[in-house]
């Protein structure tokens, strides 16, 4: 199965009102910002989308809205995030019907499962919808590793096309190219191990800071698919303190405050997470306003 599915795909944050309900207008919005802003593909309902936040219904209503709104400009993405194998088919099969591009899928949630039920997993997500499927592996948020020997093994399945890597080992782009060689279209999934991941071969990078900094993100991307090294290292440099916010456990209140410093969104969350407050909030403000502050002018690639 064959996608064109490369550069920057925005792991897009759902945006909700003061009174944590869903806020489709405003998320629709800052799509568009994103957009216009030349990203090349978008994942709904990742983990700073929020995704086990939001109950079955109103997921299935961001995709509707999402997706209309992108009106086929960029390929759309949905995460698959479900604790069982059954649910994830359901909502594989559900965002088929409703006309997403393709599917970014976990492991089952909660649940740490071994290789050979997490082999299982994705194969029989995969059966369940003919839509391309992109593997999320996330063994430091989610504790499932899914390593380049299943990945090997699951080189059979036709729509498993790409791999989200977010393992902070950069060595595994390596070590998957050795195994398969071009099987998969592999994506970074750690942010500040982005310029590492481009230089051993990546085709794409999905970004949480992307939300609050786009320009930043295509340039960074742009500089460094490029060949411009240089330049690409000095924009890093700047900007790899904010893309340390990505690697946390509260990257989803540091993504949305950054969001709402640069103008592009709301802090809300939704519970059980809370706004930051106090000395947290402080000093988390404090590295993204620096950035603001010391942002660089950007000299557009391509």
């Amino acid at each position: 199965m064959n996608v064109n599915w490369k550069g920057v795909f925005p792991a897009i944050t759902t945006q909700f009102r003061q009174d944590q309900s869903l806020d489709l207008a405003a998320t629709a919005k800052h799509l568009e910002t994103m957009i216009r802003a030349g990203i090349h593909g978008v994942v709904l309902l990742g983990t700073v989308g929020e995704n086990t936040a939001l109950e079955y219904q109103e997921k299935l209503s961001v995709l509707r809205e999402m997706t209309q709104a992108a009106g086929g400009r960029i390929p759309v993405l949905t995460g698959v995030a479900e604790y069982t194998t059954a649910l994830a088919c359901r909502f594989a099969r559900d965002a088929e019907k409703i006309g997403v591009d393709g599917l970014m899928v976990l492991p089952a949630m909660v649940y740490k499962s071994d290789g050979r039920e997490t082999i299982a997993h994705y194969r029989t997500v995969a059966q369940a919808t003919g839509l391309p499927i992109m593997a999320y592996n996330n063994p430091v948020s989610y504790s499932v590793d899914i390593t380049p020997e299943m990945f090997q093994e699951l080189a059979d399945v036709p729509n498993l096309v790409a791999v989200k890597e977010s393992s902070e080992n950069v060595r595994r782009v390596t070590d998957l190219v050795n195994l398969v060689g071009g099987r998969y279209i592999l994506f970074a999934g750690v942010d500040d191990l982005v310029l590492e991941s481009i230089l051993l071969g990546v085709e794409g990078w999905v970004s949480g800071l992307v939300n609050a900094f786009p320009d930043e993100n295509r340039a960074l991307w742009d500089l460094a698919t490029s060949g411009q090294w240089e330049q690409a290292r000095e924009l890093y440099r700047w900007y790899t303190p904010l893309l340390h916010l990505d690697t946390k456990i509260k990257l989803v209140q540091y993504i949305k405050l950054a969001m709402a410093e640069t103008g592009l969104g709301s802090e809300m969350v939704r519970a059980p997470r809370l706004p930051l407050e106090g000395a947290e909030r402080e000093e988390i403000l404090g590295i993204i306003r620096h950035a603001i502050a010391t942002r660089p002018v950007l000299d557009r690639v391509g």
